[in-house]
């Protein structure tokens, strides 16, 4: 009978994980509307709430009764809202004002030029109020405070940490204070720990701290925390097992490709090497030298390259590119080069056909423009193994590009494409060598993070005989001195570019949209449009020299032949917009004019900067706002005029961005960063990295029994779009 009745583990196993897998709108506490609107969030089951993490925290003051406020000392009141008001201004602006009365004294709450509150705020409302108040007159009131909505059995918070969670329409961050943090006392019991005590206390000694919080005390402080120190401790935690995750899929992609895959060895021996470097016919820099031994090396072994080349603008990326290439026609196999644009395709397609002239290297040109016979015609070819080196777009990414021995991939502006994209060109058989190029200098997080999985080379220094881009932000009243400016360069025989956000003005229907949106889309905004710019420079500034115009929605045929007008300096200004942002080159070009420089970002300002002074002569870069008031003003443009340094300009636009931005759809496929800040968290970053690389050479399939949960996790959020399914 003893026996009978003791308790069954595994039954108690079972209800806790039922409980987890609980839908919210089954239990009581959860109405099925409110459950509705939760789904909207994401948020079905009970483990879904448990780890939908706080956005934010407030820090709100205690009460303070209103007659003991004093001016310019935070406060938070508590009070009921008699009075709402909309004033004007003279100037045009508009104060919602609001009256919050407790007992016999009152409080006047000032919001300028956000209408808004007069929806969110209501007579008979109880609110608390936060902020500092100032004296108007007799009365205290508070302007842009912070207002938190009330019912009437909310209790006041008494200066404890109160957690700001994500809402949609219908839920308030009362309603969400009241389900979530209960159900988190509830379940975080009966979360499976992750992160096993030995690997918690050795990320602790590494941050120089005490040992990672267990899990459950983790989530109860994360939402619903005591003070400040316990709520850093459980973000600690959490911070490190989103990172430690990622950097292990990293870490167990990288060793895959090491150990579960085969590529081609393909050595580079001495006559090899100086059959290569005599083709380029000059002398290459110390860094593309040490970058070509790397690659070389890379290559001369049986697993496969994933090398990251990352360079500034003129630093001789494309060199490297051509010597991997041909070094894979000398061993027999084929190479491919994908450019994320046609133009750029066809001029890697260019400048290969002149620096092999004359060689038995037979080239390939595939892009998504050429009409069906020639475009069968190169791929059975390909296939035949007639075609050395084919370069091409996207095009090359699908099926019916079959090689027929190809021994490496080289893509040119790897940001353009994601992991799931490069992942499509590793095609069964012996896998090829893979090499990726970056014109844009990645901040070292992000080369942590989004790159982990590959090899990173860096090239600093630029080839000798470049001469310096001045920079210049100038404001309205210079254009016409600028324009003569252009004039002389012109006819010293010189090109320009001018260059502008937009394809085409905005719809006339359209003026009163409040969105604004780029490169041809509706704008509230008077933008710097390419068609506009181009017949008003050929009508008057320009006037009497040849100048074409060039955008992304001209056919490619169309494209191609504006290019190579401006190539063999048939043209001498060309109007264009961000097409031209990536490896076109052309020396003679040394003057360039971006208008409405506002709409750029650092790194695409970096880029346009980079098309002029390719030769050996300087460039001027000269950049107009389309917005009144001294360009000098916008941080970020006077960063651009002031660094040339294409790597403090990655840091900058990292700081001025912040990850999300910047990672947008550089890298789709990898799920999105939940509570890691990939700024804040660097040191947590580096400790994650070091002790995911130790672990996994200890236990290369994280095949120990306290890995188990851990392992589950890594599989479970990078499995796929890394391919780690021999790992599971």
């Amino acid at each position: 009978l003893k026996i009978f009745l003791m308790p069954d583990p595994a039954a108690d196993a079972i209800s806790s994980r039922a409980f987890l897998r609980q839908l919210l709108g089954h239990l009581h506490e959860i109405d099925s509307q409110t459950a509705n609107r939760l789904a909207k969030l994401g948020l079905q089951t009970v483990q879904d709430a448990v780890f939908y993490f706080p956005r934010n925290y407030e820090y709100p003051a205690p009460p303070t009764p209103l007659n003991q406020l004093r001016d310019g000392v935070d406060a938070a009141v508590v009070g009921t809202i008699t009075e709402m008001d909309l004033r004007t201004t003279g100037d045009g602006r508009c104060i919602v004002g609001a009256l919050v009365e407790a007992g016999q004294d009152a409080v006047r709450l000032l919001f300028f030029n956000q209408v808004f509150w007069l929806e969110k705020l209501a007579r008979g409302m109880r609110v608390m109020v936060s902020g500092r108040p100032r004296l108007s007159g007799l009365r205290m009131e508070f302007v842009h405070p912070q207002v938190t909505i009330l019912s009437e059995d909310d209790e006041l918070p008494c200066g404890s940490i109160l957690p700001v969670y994500g809402l949609t329409e219908g839920l308030k961050q009362a309603l969400m204070r009241r389900l979530i943090p209960p159900l988190v006392r509830k379940a975080a019991p009966l979360i499976r720990e992750v992160l096993p005590p030995s690997l918690r206390q050795a990320a602790g000694e590494r941050l120089q701290t005490s040992a990672l919080l267990p899990i459950d005390q983790a989530l109860c402080h994360l939402h619903q925390p005591t003070d400040d120190p316990s709520l850093q401790q459980a973000r600690r935690r959490f911070v490190f097992q989103e990172l430690l995750v990622l950097q292990l899929a990293l870490a167990l992609q990288r060793r895959r490709l090491t150990t579960e895959l085969t590529a081609p060895a393909m050595p580079a021996n001495n006559e090899i090497d100086s059959r290569i470097h005599r083709r380029f016919g000059f002398t290459l820099t110390g860094d593309q030298q040490r970058v070509i031994s790397e690659v070389a090396a890379d290559m001369g072994r049986q697993y496969p390259m994933n090398r990251l080349i990352q360079g500034d603008v003129g630093s001789g990326k494309t060199v490297i590119a051509q010597y991997a290439m041909l070094l894979t026609v000398a061993h027999g196999h084929q190479a491919m080069l994908m450019a994320p644009t046609e133009i750029l395709a066809r001029q890697h397609h260019n400048t290969l056909s002149s620096a092999l002239a004359g060689s038995r290297v037979r080239l390939g040109l595939l892009t998504g423009s050429l009409p069906a016979p020639q475009r069968r015609q190169i791929l059975d070819r390909f296939a035949a193994g007639e075609v050395d080196v084919l370069v091409g777009t996207q095009a090359l990414l699908y099926g019916q590009v079959v090689p027929a021995k190809l021994g490496l991939v080289v893509i040119d502006e790897q940001h353009k494409f994601g992991v799931g994209q490069r992942a499509m060109l590793r095609r069964g058989g012996l896998d090829p060598h893979s090499l990726v190029l970056s014109a844009t200098p990645i901040p070292r997080t992000l080369a942590m993070t989004l790159f982990g999985d590959l090899d990173i080379s860096t090239l600093r220094e630029k080839p000798p005989g470049r001469k310096p881009v001045r920079t210049y932000l100038a404001v309205k009243q210079w254009r016409a001195r600028w324009w003569e400016f252009v004039r002389q360069h012109l006819s010293e025989g010189r090109q320009a570019y001018v260059v502008t956000p937009r394809v085409v003005a905005a719809p006339a229907a359209m003026q009163n949209s409040t969105t604004l949106a780029i490169d041809g889309e509706d704008s509230a905004e008077q933008v710097s449009n390419a068609q506009q710019v181009f017949a008003e420079l050929t009508a008057g500034p320009l006037q009497g020299f040849r100048v074409d115009l060039l955008h992304g929605r001209l056919p490619a045929e169309a494209k191609h032949e504006v290019m190579q007008r401006f190539a063999q300096r048939r043209c001498h200004v060309l109007v264009c917009t961000t097409v031209i942002e990536v490896g076109i080159d052309v020396p003679n070009a040394t003057v360039m004019t971006i208008l409405g420089g506002e709409h750029f970002g650092l790194a695409q300002l970096h880029q346009l900067r980079g098309r002029v002074a390719r030769g050996t002569v300087g460039g001027h870069v000269c950049v107009f706002t389309d917005r009144d008031g001294d360009p000098e003003e916008n941080e970020r443009l006077q960063i651009f005029a002031q660094t040339s340094d294409g790597f403090e300009l990655a840091e900058a636009d990292f700081r001025l961005r912040g990850p999300g931005d910047l990672l947008g759809t550089r890298q789709s496929g990898l799920p999105p960063m939940r509570i890691a800040d990939l700024q804040r968290d660097q040191t947590i970053l580096t400790v994650a990295r070091e002790l995911a690389q130790e672990l996994i050479d200890a236990d290369p399939l994280l095949e120990a029994a306290e890995y188990e949960q851990l392992k589950k996790q890594v599989l479970r959020r990078y499995g796929e779009v890394l391919e780690l399914g021999d790992v599971a």
